[in-house]
Protein backbone atom coordinates (compact mmCIF):
# COMPACT_ATOMS: atom_id res chain seq x y z
CA UNK A 1 0.00 0.00 0.00
CA UNK A 2 1.32 3.54 -0.64
CA UNK A 3 2.38 5.72 2.01
CA UNK A 4 0.92 9.05 2.47
CA UNK A 5 3.15 12.27 2.09
CA UNK A 6 1.99 12.87 5.72
CA UNK A 7 2.82 9.48 6.61
CA UNK A 8 6.20 9.82 5.31
CA UNK A 9 6.94 13.15 6.75
CA UNK A 10 5.56 11.82 10.59
CA UNK A 11 7.82 8.77 10.11
CA UNK A 12 11.10 10.89 9.39
CA UNK A 13 10.17 14.21 11.84
CA UNK A 14 8.02 12.23 13.95
CA UNK A 15 3.97 13.34 14.71
CA UNK A 16 4.95 15.89 17.88
CA UNK A 17 6.65 17.63 15.10
CA UNK A 18 4.13 17.63 12.37
CA UNK A 19 1.34 19.05 14.92
CA UNK A 20 3.87 21.95 16.19
CA UNK A 21 4.38 23.10 12.59
CA UNK A 22 0.46 22.66 11.76
CA UNK A 23 -0.69 24.78 14.87
CA UNK A 24 2.29 27.41 14.66
CA UNK A 25 0.58 27.61 11.07
CA UNK A 26 -2.56 28.18 12.30
CA UNK A 27 -1.02 30.91 14.43
CA UNK A 28 0.21 32.98 11.66
CA UNK A 29 -3.08 32.65 9.69
CA UNK A 30 -4.87 33.78 12.81
CA UNK A 31 -2.77 36.84 13.19
CA UNK A 32 -3.36 37.97 9.36
CA UNK A 33 -6.71 36.87 9.52
CA UNK A 34 -7.14 39.12 12.84
CA UNK A 35 -5.49 41.92 11.25
CA UNK A 36 -7.55 42.08 8.25
CA UNK A 37 -11.16 41.68 10.16
CA UNK A 38 -10.24 43.32 13.11
CA UNK A 39 -11.45 40.36 15.39
CA UNK A 40 -9.00 40.41 17.79
CA UNK A 41 -10.97 40.22 21.56
CA UNK A 42 -11.36 36.39 21.74
CA UNK A 43 -9.65 35.30 25.06
CA UNK A 44 -9.49 31.54 23.34
CA UNK A 45 -7.05 30.52 21.07
CA UNK A 46 -8.31 29.25 17.36
CA UNK A 47 -9.69 25.71 17.19
CA UNK A 48 -6.52 24.37 15.70
CA UNK A 49 -4.09 25.87 18.27
CA UNK A 50 -5.84 23.90 21.40
CA UNK A 51 -5.17 20.40 21.64
CA UNK A 52 -9.37 20.35 23.69
CA UNK A 53 -10.73 22.56 21.15
CA UNK A 54 -12.80 25.54 22.41
CA UNK A 55 -15.55 24.11 24.20
CA UNK A 56 -12.89 21.90 26.46
CA UNK A 57 -10.61 24.76 26.70
CA UNK A 58 -12.54 26.25 28.72
CA UNK A 59 -14.42 23.69 30.56
CA UNK A 60 -11.96 22.10 31.25
CA UNK A 61 -9.80 25.44 32.69
CA UNK A 62 -12.89 25.66 34.63
CA UNK A 63 -12.52 22.25 36.27
CA UNK A 64 -9.41 22.32 37.26
CA UNK A 65 -9.66 25.76 38.99
CA UNK A 66 -12.08 24.10 41.22
CA UNK A 67 -9.38 21.33 42.21
CA UNK A 68 -6.66 23.82 42.84
CA UNK A 69 -9.08 26.34 45.04
CA UNK A 70 -11.03 22.85 46.72
CA UNK A 71 -8.08 20.36 46.81
CA UNK A 72 -4.88 22.88 46.59
CA UNK A 73 -6.40 25.48 49.10
CA UNK A 74 -5.36 28.24 46.91
CA UNK A 75 -5.86 31.50 47.54
CA UNK A 76 -6.81 34.65 45.19
CA UNK A 77 -3.27 36.85 46.64
CA UNK A 78 -1.14 33.73 46.04
CA UNK A 79 1.67 33.78 43.99
CA UNK A 80 1.86 30.62 41.23
CA UNK A 81 4.03 28.90 39.22
CA UNK A 82 2.46 27.05 35.88
CA UNK A 83 4.45 24.56 34.69
CA UNK A 84 3.79 23.61 31.14
CA UNK A 85 1.16 26.50 30.55
CA UNK A 86 0.64 25.66 27.09
CA UNK A 87 -1.80 28.03 25.26
CA UNK A 88 -3.66 29.17 28.33
CA UNK A 89 -5.98 26.78 29.35
CA UNK A 90 -5.40 27.22 33.10
CA UNK A 91 -4.27 30.73 33.05
CA UNK A 92 -7.73 32.34 31.78
CA UNK A 93 -9.39 30.79 34.59
CA UNK A 94 -6.65 31.24 37.11
CA UNK A 95 -6.44 35.24 36.02
CA UNK A 96 -10.13 35.75 36.33
CA UNK A 97 -9.73 34.25 39.87
CA UNK A 98 -7.01 35.83 41.54
CA UNK A 99 -6.80 39.55 43.29
CA UNK A 100 -4.87 42.08 42.50
CA UNK A 101 -2.48 40.87 45.32
CA UNK A 102 -1.92 37.65 43.66
CA UNK A 103 0.24 36.76 40.62
CA UNK A 104 0.67 33.96 37.94
CA UNK A 105 4.05 32.97 36.23
CA UNK A 106 3.36 30.53 33.03
CA UNK A 107 6.54 28.44 31.23
CA UNK A 108 6.08 26.51 28.30
CA UNK A 109 8.63 24.95 25.55
CA UNK A 110 6.31 25.91 23.08
CA UNK A 111 6.60 29.15 21.28
CA UNK A 112 3.20 29.73 19.51
CA UNK A 113 1.51 29.03 22.83
CA UNK A 114 3.79 31.33 24.90
CA UNK A 115 3.26 33.99 22.16
CA UNK A 116 -0.51 33.42 21.96
CA UNK A 117 -0.94 34.23 25.54
CA UNK A 118 1.89 36.94 26.18
CA UNK A 119 -0.62 38.77 23.28
CA UNK A 120 -4.27 38.13 24.51
CA UNK A 121 -3.78 37.40 28.37
CA UNK A 122 -0.91 39.54 29.84
CA UNK A 123 -2.40 42.51 28.14
CA UNK A 124 -6.04 42.28 30.53
CA UNK A 125 -4.57 40.79 33.52
CA UNK A 126 -0.80 42.46 34.12
CA UNK A 127 -0.66 40.41 36.91
CA UNK A 128 -0.24 37.04 34.64
CA UNK A 129 3.35 36.56 33.08
CA UNK A 130 4.58 33.97 30.34
CA UNK A 131 7.94 32.78 29.44
CA UNK A 132 9.43 30.05 26.64
CA UNK A 133 11.70 27.59 28.21
CA UNK A 134 14.10 25.58 25.40
CA UNK A 135 13.89 22.46 27.11
CA UNK A 136 14.02 19.70 24.68
CA UNK A 137 11.17 17.23 24.66
CA UNK A 138 11.32 14.48 21.40
CA UNK A 139 7.19 15.04 21.28
CA UNK A 140 6.93 18.74 21.41
CA UNK A 141 10.26 20.30 21.36
CA UNK A 142 12.73 18.68 19.34
CA UNK A 143 15.12 21.86 19.14
CA UNK A 144 15.09 22.30 22.46
CA UNK A 145 18.79 23.29 23.79
CA UNK A 146 18.98 22.69 27.23
CA UNK A 147 18.08 18.82 28.59
CA UNK A 148 14.95 18.46 31.47
CA UNK A 149 17.24 16.77 33.47
CA UNK A 150 19.37 19.83 34.02
CA UNK A 151 17.02 22.47 34.02
CA UNK A 152 16.67 25.31 35.91
CA UNK A 153 13.48 27.33 36.44
CA UNK A 154 14.11 30.67 36.34
CA UNK A 155 13.57 31.91 39.70
CA UNK A 156 14.77 32.12 43.21
CA UNK A 157 14.42 29.77 46.56
CA UNK A 158 10.89 29.52 48.05
CA UNK A 159 9.55 31.79 45.29
CA UNK A 160 5.92 30.31 45.04
CA UNK A 161 2.60 29.65 47.11
CA UNK A 162 1.23 27.02 44.48
CA UNK A 163 2.78 25.40 41.78
CA UNK A 164 0.92 23.72 39.23
CA UNK A 165 1.65 21.03 36.45
CA UNK A 166 -1.33 19.49 34.37
CA UNK A 167 -0.21 16.92 31.74
CA UNK A 168 3.39 17.19 32.07
CA UNK A 169 4.55 14.51 33.95
CA UNK A 170 2.85 12.46 31.63
CA UNK A 171 5.04 13.21 29.03
CA UNK A 172 8.56 13.30 31.51
CA UNK A 173 11.01 10.72 31.35
CA UNK A 174 12.35 9.46 35.09
CA UNK A 175 15.34 11.57 34.93
CA UNK A 176 13.87 14.29 33.62
CA UNK A 177 10.81 13.81 36.34
CA UNK A 178 12.71 13.84 39.29
CA UNK A 179 14.72 17.12 38.33
CA UNK A 180 11.40 18.88 38.20
CA UNK A 181 10.32 17.61 41.25
CA UNK A 182 13.41 18.83 42.90
CA UNK A 183 13.34 22.33 41.31
CA UNK A 184 8.84 22.52 42.39
CA UNK A 185 10.56 21.46 45.96
CA UNK A 186 13.05 24.24 45.61
CA UNK A 187 10.85 27.37 44.62
CA UNK A 188 7.99 26.27 46.52
CA UNK A 189 7.39 28.06 49.98
CA UNK A 190 7.37 26.21 53.65
CA UNK A 191 3.78 25.10 53.62
CA UNK A 192 3.37 26.02 50.22
CA UNK A 193 1.75 23.54 47.94
CA UNK A 194 1.22 21.94 44.08
CA UNK A 195 -0.98 19.83 42.27
CA UNK A 196 0.38 17.92 39.42
CA UNK A 197 -1.52 15.23 36.89
CA UNK A 198 -0.39 11.09 36.24
CA UNK A 199 -0.89 8.04 34.73
CA UNK A 200 0.04 5.53 37.83
CA UNK A 201 0.29 2.35 38.02
CA UNK A 202 -0.80 0.60 41.28
CA UNK A 203 -2.80 -3.02 41.44
CA UNK A 204 -5.95 -1.55 40.53
CA UNK A 205 -4.88 0.22 37.27
CA UNK A 206 -2.53 -2.58 36.00
CA UNK A 207 -5.71 -4.59 36.70
CA UNK A 208 -7.95 -2.94 34.40
CA UNK A 209 -4.78 -2.37 31.97
CA UNK A 210 -4.77 -6.57 31.93
CA UNK A 211 -8.41 -6.70 31.15
CA UNK A 212 -8.00 -4.28 28.21
CA UNK A 213 -9.75 -1.97 30.17
CA UNK A 214 -8.10 0.60 30.00
CA UNK A 215 -8.07 3.65 27.16
CA UNK A 216 -4.46 3.76 27.56
CA UNK A 217 -2.06 0.29 27.44
CA UNK A 218 1.56 1.32 28.71
CA UNK A 219 2.63 -1.89 26.75
CA UNK A 220 6.48 -1.32 26.56
CA UNK A 221 9.13 -1.09 30.12
CA UNK A 222 11.44 2.27 29.53
CA UNK A 223 13.44 2.81 31.91
CA UNK A 224 11.94 3.31 35.34
CA UNK A 225 8.46 3.44 33.74
CA UNK A 226 6.32 2.27 31.10
CA UNK A 227 5.28 4.16 27.98
CA UNK A 228 2.76 3.85 25.02
CA UNK A 229 4.96 4.56 22.34
CA UNK A 230 8.42 2.61 21.39
CA UNK A 231 9.29 5.40 18.74
CA UNK A 232 8.34 8.43 20.85
CA UNK A 233 8.45 7.44 24.68
CA UNK A 234 7.29 10.92 25.69
CA UNK A 235 3.82 10.07 24.04
CA UNK A 236 2.34 9.08 27.21
CA UNK A 237 4.15 7.68 30.30
CA UNK A 238 2.69 5.88 33.51
CA UNK A 239 5.07 5.99 36.43
CA UNK A 240 4.73 3.28 39.42
CA UNK A 241 2.66 5.16 42.33
CA UNK A 242 5.08 3.72 45.02
CA UNK A 243 8.03 5.22 43.16
CA UNK A 244 5.93 8.47 43.17
CA UNK A 245 5.35 8.58 46.53
CA UNK A 246 9.35 7.80 47.05
CA UNK A 247 10.51 10.71 45.09
CA UNK A 248 8.27 13.21 46.98
CA UNK A 249 8.99 11.80 50.59
CA UNK A 250 12.67 12.94 49.13
CA UNK A 251 11.84 16.47 48.22
CA UNK A 252 10.10 17.17 51.30
CA UNK A 253 6.98 17.24 49.47
CA UNK A 254 4.24 15.45 52.17
CA UNK A 255 1.00 14.21 49.80
CA UNK A 256 -2.27 16.30 51.57
CA UNK A 257 -4.89 13.51 51.89
CA UNK A 258 -5.42 10.77 49.73
CA UNK A 259 -4.47 10.35 45.71
CA UNK A 260 -7.36 11.45 43.45
CA UNK A 261 -7.39 8.57 40.68
CA UNK A 262 -8.54 9.76 37.17
CA UNK A 263 -10.77 7.53 34.57
CA UNK A 264 -8.01 6.81 32.03
CA UNK A 265 -7.37 3.37 32.67
CA UNK A 266 -11.21 2.41 32.99
CA UNK A 267 -12.23 2.47 36.76
CA UNK A 268 -16.02 3.32 37.32
CA UNK A 269 -14.93 5.86 40.69
CA UNK A 270 -13.27 9.01 39.20
CA UNK A 271 -12.50 12.68 39.68
CA UNK A 272 -10.91 13.80 36.48
CA UNK A 273 -9.47 11.69 33.28
CA UNK A 274 -5.67 11.58 34.79
CA UNK A 275 -4.92 10.82 38.46
CA UNK A 276 -4.21 14.02 40.54
CA UNK A 277 -1.58 14.67 43.46
CA UNK A 278 -1.57 17.47 45.81
CA UNK A 279 1.36 17.95 47.99
CA UNK A 280 2.95 20.42 50.84
CA UNK A 281 6.20 21.29 51.17
CA UNK A 282 7.37 20.27 54.44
Amino acid sequence: MKKSLLDTIIRYVGAGTVIEALRKACYFLSNIFEALFGVSDSLEPPRCMSVEGRRNYSKIGNEFLGYFVELGGLKKTDRILDVGSGIGRMSLPIARYLSKEGSYEGIDIINYGVRWCQKKITPRYPNVWFQRVDVYNKTYHRKGKQKASEYKFPYGDDSFDFVLLTSVFTHMLPVDLENYLSEISRVLKKDGKCLITYFLLNDESLDYIEKKQSRLAFNYWYEECRIEDKEVPEVAIAYEESRIRKLYEQNTLKIVDSIHYGAWCGREKFLSFQDIIVAQKL
